[in-house]
């Protein structure tokens, strides 16, 4: 494995998490508050910014700590980082297993009580990245509940009619103002990702329902998100065409017409905005893991093929010279543009999402491993191969080059010990930088190039799915 991907491992990691998880509940005790983002500039730069526990992102914090947390339980050669055999050992692997345990039911007591929420589609995003984890390491049947729940909640906003679930209730932008619950009905490709939350419940209380609504969601959606497009070099793709994607689609609720299309985060209403595309990636091979339906298979199929054709036919200012050890000329080529067809404003310095990478990386492995159980040998390495290589351009280029170690404290804080940064003053939470939350022009919540907590839930949960299938 390259050195770059032994840093999702790292003492690094380890250590900014830990102090985040600690100083974050200073005053914060239970959390009302999560980390969501770090600035690169201005007011604040280097430290998370906590946005308000019912955001649809308060998940992934808790889901990182967990993703360390099922290190310690069933990876023990990478925690509680690798090499630390061979490290000068400051505490005992034990005693910090149970410092992350702690903090584990600090963070995720109040994500449990989300479940009842019918406000919100985001149920996956918000339960699933902690409490499936903590479930089935620790079979905490309270968290278990609160998936279950959590599931027939996400089911509530479904609508025979339109054959969906309801993503938004309301979009509110400088162009346009949607508030109607009677005459339009939101639905974003983001909501792919959600379905995993109903099939997995499904499952656990013997209730087709659940996973009829799930695949009928992704059913509609092919129709009315996904774009037709054509490319060449697919390299083994069966499909008639591949996909692109469109970001909201307003229905009416009565009919289940279109009634417009939109995008909310991305550059325009026909661009690919690039986590989108990312969301679609993943959600689809999702879906096809759970149903075995090969429509999903090369649905999932057809929007990696797009996603890999337009990071290789990006313009050439994507690429940057390789300061790393693996042997490339250049680097970044794989790292997304923020959307596909925006303009870049800065050559020397392209804006990037870093989230968009990591999350199709992770559904481009979970596609690999699919591809791999029907034979198809080729498709498996391309799509297990151009993971990694996601990741590993992500790591050389937007891995924060400010990092954090543990030190001999003596003062019984983290068990005995410190953080510091390795460079003293040089600090920045986050283990990414070069996320995208928004940039689209007409949003009132702009915010762009910065440590995103998804981002880094993504990385750390594609080490993970490498440690499952002993890649590592």
């Amino acid at each position: 494995m390259s050195p770059e991907l032994l840093e999702i491992f790292s003492q690094n990691v380890l250590a900014k998490l830990l102090r985040v998880a600690e100083e974050a509940l200073e005053d914060n005790n239970p959390p009302v508050a999560y980390p969501e983002f770090v600035p690169q500039r201005g007011e604040n730069t280097g430290k998370y910014f906590l946005r308000e526990k019912y955001f649809w992102t308060c998940g992934f914090f808790p889901g990182l700590l967990h993703t360390l947390l099922e290190r310690a339980v069933k990876y023990p050669h990478v925690f509680p980082f690798h090499g630390y055999e061979k490290a000068n050992r400051l505490f005992d692997t034990a005693s910090i297993r149970q410092q992350l345990a702690s903090l584990c039911d600090s963070w995720k007591g109040p994500i449990q009580e989300m479940a009842s929420r019918t406000d919100t589609h985001d149920l996956g995003f918000i339960l699933q990245p902690s409490l499936r984890k903590d479930w089935e390491l620790t079979g905490n049947e309270k968290s278990l509940q609160s998936l279950l729940i959590g599931a027939r909640s996400l089911a509530s906003r479904y609508e025979a009619n339109v054959g969906a679930i309801r993503s938004w209730d309301v979009l509110k932008q400088k162009d346009v103002t949607i508030t109607s619950m009677t005459d339009d009905f939101l639905v974003i490709i983001d909501s792919m990702c959600n379905l995993d939350l109903l099939y997995y419940a499904s499952k656990h209380l013997c209730d087709p329902n659940l996973a009829e609504i799930a695949t009928t969601h992704a059913r509609t959606l092919i129709k009315s998100h996904l774009r037709p497009e054509h490319t060449t070099g697919n390299f083994g793709y069966k499909g008639s065409c591949v996909y692109s994607t469109c970001h909201v689609v307003n229905f009416d609720p009565l009919t289940g017409s279109i009634k417009n299309r939109r995008t909310a985060q991305g550059y325009r209403v026909d661009s690919t905005w690039a986590r989108g595309q990312a969301w679609a990636i993943l959600g689809y091979a999702q879906t096809y893991n759970w149903t075995k339906e090969k429509e999903f298979l090369w649905v999932a199929s057809g929007l990696a093929e797009y996603f890999i054709w337009r990071l290789e036919s990006a313009p050439g200012c994507v690429e940057m010279p390789n300061t790393g050890t693996n042997g490339r000329e250049n680097v970044g080529r794989y790292v997304p543009l923020w959307d596909f067809d925006a303009p870049i404003d800065d050559q020397t310095n392209p804006l990037r999402d870093s989230s968009a990478g990591t999350i199709a990386a992770n559904g481009m492995l979970v596609l690999s491993q699919s591809m791999a159980a029907l034979g198809d040998t080729v498709l498996a390495e391309r799509y297990r191969s151009t993971a990694i290589r996601i990741v590993t351009d992500t790591l050389e280029c937007c891995l924060s080059k400010e990092k954090a170690k543990f030190v001999d404290s003596g003062d019984k804080r983290y068990n005995g010990i410190h953080v510091e940064d390795i460079e003293e003053g040089q600090r920045f939470d986050s283990i990414l930088k070069n996320a995208t939350a928004n940039h689209n022009s007409y949003d009132l919540d702009r915010y762009s190039d910065h440590g995103l907590v998804y981002a880094d839930y993504f990385l750390l949960e594609f080490g993970n799915q490498l440690l499952r299938l002993g890649f590592i």
